[in-house]
């Protein structure tokens, strides 16, 4: 996984969540995909700055730890726990080397976590990781690039990002680069964009079942917000894509 570039972003990637794609698109669908977290033990890997984990414990979660390889990052989220005090926990640590946690979890997340996996074996090591730190049973949630987006679809500048190919091609998939269209700058992150039967043959030889994708959806204050029709070319071409699957 690449840490340096999020080393270098920090709490500046708290920003993408105001974008418009992420705020109405991404996180009303994610956290709609997830669904009720009360009274649950949640683990969200590559945590970031902690948004989402702060997201779930603020939702009724029992209990949030929250994982990413960017000491810079988990720096920004212990800074946000300092602030406003919610009981999560995190921790430095690489999920594709992630060691046995103290306890087994009810739910795992992973928001742009598996795509970063350098090739398919380091994939399937995450995703083996991930299993064993869940219950039988317990549900293991994704968000990513989706995997077969068409670059030559309209442009996605005005929901705050672009998606171009590096030209580089992996055994995976292509390499991605996505710039999000911050105020104070453009921020660019490169991540391969793993084909869609490599993340279910990962998943499924990690033991995973009942792998299903979600496709991403506008909530209705986006609509609001914008209107119908500015919406149009995200949900005909969608960049984004989730899935779902079961330990």
């Amino acid at each position: 996984m690449s840490v340096q570039q999020y080393d270098e972003i920090g709490e500046a990637f708290e920003g993408f969540k105001s974008l418009p794609l992420v705020r109405y698109g991404e996180v009303p669908s994610f956290l709609g995909m997830v669904g009720d977290v009360r009274g649950k033990s949640v683990l969200d890997v590559a945590c970031g700055t902690g948004f989402y984990s702060r997201e779930f414990k603020r939702r009724g979660a029992a209990d949030v730890f929250g994982v990413d390889i960017s000491v810079e990052m988990i720096a920004a989220a212990r800074e946000f726990e300092r602030r406003a005090p919610l009981g999560v926990r995190y921790e430095v640590g690489d999920v594709g080397e992630l060691q046995s946690v103290e306890r087994r979890f009810d739910v795992a997340v992973g928001v742009q976590c598996l795509n970063y996996a350098a090739d398919q074996a380091e994939l399937e090591r995450m995703c083996a990781n991930i299993h064993r730190s869940l219950v039988p049973g317990g549900e293991f949630f994704v968000f990513a690039q989706k995997p077969d987006y068409a670059f030559d679809c309209p442009s996605l500048d005005k929901y705050g990002f672009r998606c171009e190919p590096t030209g580089e091609e992996t055994e995976m998939g292509p390499r991605v680069r996505v710039t999000a269209l911050l105020e104070a700058g453009p921020i660019s992150i490169v991540a391969t964009a793993p084909r869609r039967e490599v993340y279910e043959e990962c998943l499924r030889a990690s033991g995973f079942s009942a792998v299903e994708w979600v496709p991403l959806e506008v909530s209705e204050a986006g609509i609001r917000e914008f209107g119908k029709e500015f919406w149009t070319d995200a949900l005909a071409h969608p960049p984004l894509e989730m899935l779902r699957c079961r330990a």
